[in-house]
């Protein structure tokens, strides 16, 4: 780790926190005209995950920005025409197709390893894949024979291990998904031909990168910039220099969340102007890039979130897919929610104060209209220092 230069000026918490919604699309006018590729482009990466309650993440997040876009255009905006791809950035994310080419060094990494996560696969059965998708165009692993069996890697099919080796390789690329499985294609045959033919050295890709996350985030740190894209610390020293951000230190940002002022980084963009402009309300999914990263979350908004999906039921504080409430860019409260046929199931609820109970109702009716259920029903519902029973009949008044 290299010694940061002097900071070009110090923030208060407060206006790191509204410089990080802004730069997430969360604060101001959401630039409708755009539409959900214009979130995608700007946020740079979006999270896939296979859980879908109120709807899938990748659903969740141009909705926490834009309103209720219809889902089936969501869909098309991030699948279709070949203007993007599925890759691993922060996890499993959908990436625009522009960004193709940044990940050529993760490409060149992943091969350069060979065998990858104890993966044995024949290069006869690599260059089977490779030849069935060249005649028949694109395809799912079902198609190609090789269908996951479980979900464990050691159960796969050799088709399976080669496809997902060709995939990190480059070779095979992913730009929709169908019923929710990846569909396969000749990355030269599907890639753009000026983007393919692009090979950047892995400076340029990482310096890019590092821009990237930097614009997206607003403000961050070391860490913040390493965990967007899943970078090694190594990756990011050789770079952060001559990335475009500018050194700056924030207030509050110290060790433990205290007083002291911690060195940052930040888009020279983000600090042209004072954030203004309207706050959205609505629930975030946990993978959301607002807050996936548990310890800027935590930093920023004074939320220890965490996903309890794969904690044990009895074990669970706030439930399965507990989605945090977003309310005048702040973080009030947690809405673990379900669907019952035409009714919006909020199982659990907790919220900060009782005075976020017309940002919480506001949220629950327009999720339910987004997603097309005609009633909402909260179980349980609490907030600090207020009995449960005043909370019910207020929020009931609320809802209508």
């Amino acid at each position: 780790m290299t010694a940061a230069p002097p900071p070009v000026l110090t923030l208060s918490a407060d206006q790191a926190r509204r410089i990080a919604l802004r730069a997430q699309g969360l604060l101001g006018a959401p630039d409708r005209r755009a539409g959900v590729r214009g979130v995608l482009r700007h946020l740079g990466a979006v999270q896939l995950d296979t859980i879908s309650v109120l709807a899938r993440s990748h659903e969740l997040v141009p909705y926490a920005r834009l309103g209720a876009v219809g889902r089936p255009a969501v869909e098309h905006a991030l699948w279709g025409a070949r203007t993007s791809f599925e890759y691993w950035s922060h996890a499993a994310c959908v990436l625009p197709i522009e960004e193709w080419p940044l990940f050529a060094f993760r490409r060149r990494d992943y091969r350069e390893r060979g065998h990858l996560w104890g993966h044995q696969v024949s290069p006869q059965a690599y260059r089977g894949v490779l030849d069935r998708l060249r005649a028949e165009g694109p395809l799912t692993s079902t198609e190609l024979g090789g269908a996951k069996r479980t979900a464990e890697w050691w159960d796969w099919s050799d088709a399976k291990i080669a496809v997902e080796r060709a995939l990190a390789f480059g070779d095979v690329v992913c730009t929709e998904r169908r019923s929710w499985k990846r569909v396969y294609a000749l990355a030269e045959q599907a890639v753009p031909a000026e983007l393919y033919q692009r090979e950047p050295g892995d400076r340029e890709c990482l310096t890019q990168l590092v821009r990237q996350a930097g614009q997206a985030l607003g403000v961050a740190t070391r860490a913040d910039l390493i965990d967007y894209h899943r970078l090694k610390s190594a990756q990011l020293d050789a770079v952060l220099a001559e990335s475009g951000l500018v050194p700056v230190a924030v207030a509050g940002w110290g060790p433990g969340g205290g007083p002291a002022t911690a060195p940052a980084w930040a888009d020279p963009a983000a600090l042209a102007g004072e954030p203004r402009g309207r706050h959205r309300t609505t629930l975030l999914s946990p993978f959301d890039s607002l807050v996936w990263d548990r310890a800027r979350t935590e930093r920023i908004f004074g939320m220890s979130h965490r996903l309890e999906a794969y904690t044990p039921k009895h074990k669970r504080v706030h439930g399965y897919f507990a989605m945090p409430l977003l309310a005048g860019g702040r973080l009030v409260g947690r809405v673990d929610p379900a669907r019952e046929g035409t009714t919006l199931v909020a199982r659990q609820v907790s919220l900060d104060s009782p005075r976020q109970l017309p940002a919480l109702a506001q949220a629950l009716r327009e999720a339910a209209d987004w997603v097309g259920c005609t009633g909402v029903r909260v179980e349980t519902l609490t907030a600090e220092g207020t009995g449960a029973g005043s909370l019910r009949a207020e929020l009931d008044r609320l809802l209508g």
